[in-house]
């Protein structure tokens, strides 16, 4: 059974946590609920003045290039814009 300590230094709350001999280490719930990390999402690590932060990583989507692209054809019907995109054939 791994016991995680919980201490106060001077500036902060420490969490630790052991490293196992694959060097996987188990983030402790506390901390993946405070980052709001969630099962398959990565964490990224990054060194500042000789400490290391973990952050979660957040990835863009692919569609957020196209979000607002669309806004001029706001409250036209999509049957509408369908119809015109296929050349105005009415003889359906």
């Amino acid at each position: 059974m791994l016991v995680r300590k919980k201490f106060l230094t001077e500036r902060c709350i420490v969490i630790t946590a052991r490293v196992t001999s694959k060097g996987q280490v188990t983030i402790p719930k506390e901390v993946r609920q405070r980052l709001g990390v969630h099962v398959g999402e990565d964490i990224g690590f990054e060194e500042k003045e000789g400490l290391f932060v973990v952050r979660k990583v957040v990835t863009k989507s692919p569609f957020d290039k196209w979000v607002g692209k669309l806004k001029h054809l706001k409250g036209r019907r999509s049957d509408d814009l369908v119809q015109e995109a296929r050349g105005h054939d009415h003889s359906r």
